[in-house]
């Protein structure tokens, strides 16, 4: 239940400031006010670990539980319980984005504000870099914020605030080639609901790109984390 809340609120307010972004710009037309996406990402992991994390620990995040059940810290046995209920709670999450927003989403024809892609929420021909741009960006970005865990995690009461500056940070430094997922849950569940509401898009092969990059990034991590304590 802390995991399908905790992801439940981190995606629905992802979602949320990109839809809020896209249909409400504050800038110039094509700027889509990425300020809203990249402080409101950090701040929806503020809330959702705030949330969660007394019921789950709030991992909120396939990779983060993947990295820490290979260094040895979280049970493999849990491991298949917390996935399930991640992906379960971004796609909850993404559904109640959509229905707050849904009015306007169907009037701007459905963009494609649930998953993030290369040139993230820019349309051809702004949409700039290829693949290897934006893989390389999830898997920096994931050990930003993997590092942070693992480092910080001592500092108990103010960890969810460095949790949600480091989000903000990585989008601000890392967020233009892809969007800063960071998370699969936060990716390719919105991806699906995209996908049932036919979204352009949305069914495109990127969605490798923010499910493996994250995952990597967590394992290096993790790697830098066992080296350290050895």
């Amino acid at each position: 239940m802390g995991e399908l809340l905790g992801t439940f609120l981190l995606v629905l307010l992802t979602v949320g400031s990109a839809a809020n972004a896209v249909l409400e710009p504050r800038l110039s037309p094509g700027a889509y006010g990425y300020d809203a996406v990249a402080l409101g990402s950090g701040l929806a992991v503020l809330v959702g670990v705030l949330a969660s994390r007394e019921l789950s620990g709030a991992h909120l995040n396939p990779a983060v539980t993947l990295g820490l059940a290979l260094g040895g810290l979280f049970p493999w046995r849990l491991v298949p319980t917390y996935l399930l209920a991640q992906f379960l709670g971004g796609f909850l999450g993404a559904l109640g984005a959509y229905l707050a927003y849904r009015d306007g989403l169907l009037a701007r024809g459905l963009p494609n504000v649930f998953s993030t892609g290369p040139g993230f929420l820019r349309t051809a021909p702004e949409a700039l870099y290829g693949w290897s741009g934006p893989m390389v960006a999830e898997v920096l970005g994931t050990f930003a914020l993997m590092a942070v865990i693992l480092f910080a995690g001592r500092d108990g009461r103010l960890l969810p605030l460095w949790l949600a500056l480091t989000v903000a940070a990585v989008g601000y430094g890392l967020g233009g080639p892809g969007g800063f997922a960071l998370n699969p849950a936060r990716d390719l569940s919105p991806r699906l609901l995209a996908w049932l509401l036919g979204v352009e898009g949305a069914a495109s092969p990127y969605a490798w790109v923010p499910a493996l990059g994250p995952v990597l990034g967590a394992f290096l991590a993790v790697a830098l984390h066992r080296y350290h304590r050895a």
